[in-house]
């Protein structure tokens, strides 16, 4: 039978946080499908955190030299995606993001005349890996008289993504730029969208299991109709128990968590630990905070209390403010945790 801790001891096993089965970025990355992006640092520390060897610049290595990609794809934020996953994952889940951004592209006057126009005018830009970034884009938009609105920039830019046709280049400084996709990304299988669903579907629960149906539909952004259709194609592979009537989807890891797997650590931002699931109380049973509004530091498994960065003359410090008192045990944990996370970004 299921039970709460079972599902914390798989999850950390499948995201690899306990233990991590791979050695460089992109193959942590490949393995997990996607990973939400959108705050720099935290996306680089969620590597971090389940690769102990690798520093932040280990990461942005990877990400120059486009091993790890990062675009908008399944919903309508940043994620980390392979160059292999980058091409179906769009082409299946960049209609629903497209769905979503209708009322944007309605209120800004994103039609299809200006999408035409900043479309020709941004590839011949970017032609002959000449990476620009966001910035660079919009002058050489409003050099061209195609428009000169911040919010109709953005649009057109995302909806070029969404096409397949742009995606990350490395970064510029500070910045992020863009490239084409064909010069960026080797040409791969192109699959059907059935196919990409099933694949998606397999990936999903095979890392983030035990899962329910819904919160595949969150993490994917994908309609509830289209993930019972990816489930229907897997469900050989996999189990399916149930929590208080609820169905989880997995498939059954059997190791037991010890002294040497990591069930302690700071967690970040958006982490696929709790981003990948709508019902997040196997991990926060009694916190009603979004994950996204708070730093959580996370003890075996389960949240403890919330983590603060603070820069105090050079040096970096992390307050912790545990939930209630912890013992002399968890303490040490939470502090060796916290070690970790300076270690990454020190490099």
């Amino acid at each position: 039978m299921l039970t709460n801790p079972d599902l914390i001891r798989q999850r950390l096993l499948n995201l690899q946080i306990a233990e991590c089965n791979f050695s460089k970025p992109e193959e942590l990355v490949y393995h997990l499908g996607a990973m939400q992006s959108q705050d720099w640092n935290m996306a680089k520390w969620a590597i971090g955190l389940r690769m102990p060897h690798l520093k932040e610049t280990d990461v942005e290595k990877a990400f120059n030299e486009g091993k790890i990609l990062r675009t908008h794809v399944m919903r309508p934020t940043w994620h980390f995606v392979h160059p292999k996953d980058i091409r179906w994952l769009i082409q299946l889940t960049g209609p629903r993001v497209e769905a979503f951004n209708q009322t944007y592209y309605r209120k800004h006057g994103v039609d299809d005349k200006l999408v035409k126009r900043g479309k020709g005018i941004i590839l011949k830009a970017l032609e002959g890996k000449n990476f620009l970034t966001r910035e660079q884009l919009n002058e050489v938009l409003r050099k061209n008289k195609s428009n000169d609105n911040n919010d109709q920039e953005m649009l057109v830019i995302m909806k070029l993504e969404l096409e397949g046709l742009i995606c990350s280049g490395p970064r510029i400084g500070k910045k992020f730029s863009y490239a084409l996709m064909d010069e960026r990304v080797p040409k791969s299988k192109s699959y059907t969208n059935e196919e990409a669903l099933g694949m998606l579907t397999k990936k999903y629960f095979s890392t983030r299991g035990p899962a329910t149906l819904k919160d595949f539909s969150w993490w994917s952004g994908l309609s509830m109709k289209e993930v019972r259709e990816g489930m229907e194609m897997q469900k050989s592979i996999f189990t399916k128990e149930s929590i208080d009537k609820t169905d989880y989807y997995f498939i059954p890891n059997n190791n037991k968590l010890t002294a040497k797997h990591q069930t302690t650590f700071v967690l970040p931002d958006y982490d696929e630990y709790g981003i990948s699931y709508k019902d997040r109380s196997a991990y926060l049973p009694v916190i009603p905070t979004p994950i996204n509004t708070s730093h959580y530091f996370i003890v075996n498994g389960v949240a403890e209390g919330t983590w603060h960065r603070n820069v105090k003359g050079k040096s970096v410090v992390i307050e912790t403010t545990p939930y209630k008192a912890l013992s002399k045990a968890k303490t040490n944990e939470v502090e060796k945790a916290v070690e970790r996370y300076k270690e990454f970004f020190n490099s």
